[in-house]
């Protein structure tokens, strides 16, 4: 679609012509081409000569101020404390500007910040290294949300990191042939030039398999599958949970140890594997931590969940952790609410 009110000066021409063109085409085949840039812009849908101004997809690619016609177009990251848009904003940054320089960025950002890659330790002599969040399925998410968003809308695509999870957000419903019914084996494009160009730039393949190798990566890191919300009508939400790679590793190092109030056993359970009676009726922890976090709720009910991090010595995102599992194994709850309320032992 043109964008009526653009120029060709509202375009990073020199970007397109020395980053973007030798992408797209070979070097013998750019030598050769002395067209105008507007017929090389116009060939590849991000330039109308008709109006002679540029396409919406060329100002998203190469505009010198994309939110000045599209007002939305930028990536929201915000990292809540806790579970919920309730908690203190620990970070936030607004990844703006052409999709040219932006996604780079973005990718950097990912691969760098989100994944939080960390050894632990396997056993004296070897360490493993765990990711939170997997760079690639990661990556593809966010990409997805850039190439298929509904770029009539104001709002941004809603990048929002919690202790437990990703929440990505983005304007636009499921489009065209693609419909919950179908998802993820049919795709469609609310935006082809746009699709096309990522996939010149690296961003995305467009094999129609990138949500199903999402999926693999996550399983294989410890995340599980990626929950899909696709009945929002207006906008398209995926949540990508973090990985308890770190936890799981943590349990295999007691040698399938079951602690069982101050007593021991050799056992063959799995990693919350639930209470089954414990030994003379007591209780089975999954690992040393959750009886140590347990211990300190039942002497401290009003403890803080920082408070409790501080006193054991690790982060508030795995208390926050231990407390659900402890939580789903039945063995404690929440009287009240997160500032005045207290732990209550249900076993």
């Amino acid at each position: 679609m043109p964008c009526f009110g653009a120029t060709i000066d509202d375009l990073d021409t020199k970007t397109f012509r020395l980053g973007y063109l030798p992408m797209a085409f070979p070097e013998d085949v750019l030598l050769s081409d002395n067209r105008d840039v507007k017929i090389q812009l116009q060939s590849l849908g991000f330039y109308d000569v008709r109006f002679d101004c540029p396409t919406y997809a060329g100002i998203l690619l190469f505009g010198k101020n994309v939110e000045h016609f599209l007002p939305g177009a930028y990536i929201q990251y915000v990292r809540f404390k806790g579970l919920g848009r309730a908690g203190e904003i620990m970070s936030e940054h607004k990844f703006s500007g052409n999709l040219y320089t932006m996604l780079y960025q973005l990718d950097t950002f990912v691969n760098t910040t989100i994944t939080n890659r960390r050894p632990v330790p396997v056993s004296a002599l070897r360490e493993e290294t765990v990711l939170d969040y997997p760079y690639w399925a990661t990556r593809e998410l966010l990409m997805n949300a850039v190439c298929h968003r509904d770029y009539e809308s104001n709002g941004p695509v809603q990048f929002y990191q919690y202790d437990n999870r990703i929440e990505i957000l983005n304007p636009g419903s499921l489009y065209g042939k693609a419909r919950p019914e179908n998802f993820p084996l049919v795709n469609d494009y609310r935006n082809g030039v746009v699709a096309e160009a990522l996939k010149v730039m690296g961003f995305v393949n467009r094999f129609s398999r990138g949500v199903l190798r999402v999926e693999e990566e996550l399983k294989e890191n410890g995340n599980g599958e990626p929950e899909f919300t696709l009945d929002l009508g207006t906008a398209f939400l995926v949540i990508e949970k973090i990985s308890r790679r770190a936890e799981e590793i943590e349990f295999k190092q007691t040698g399938g140890i079951e602690y069982v109030d101050n007593q021991q056993k050799n056992g063959e359970e799995t990693l919350l594997g639930g209470i089954n009676g414990g030994i003379n009726g007591g209780i089975k922890f999954p690992t040393p931590l959750h009886k140590s976090v347990y211990d300190t709720l039942k002497l401290n009910p009003q403890i803080k969940v920082a408070d409790l991090a501080d006193n054991i010595g690790v982060s508030d995102r795995t208390i926050t952790r231990i407390i659900a599992d402890l939580k789903s194994l039945n063995l404690v709850g929440r009287r009240g609410g997160n500032k005045r309320g207290e732990w209550v032992i249900k076993r």
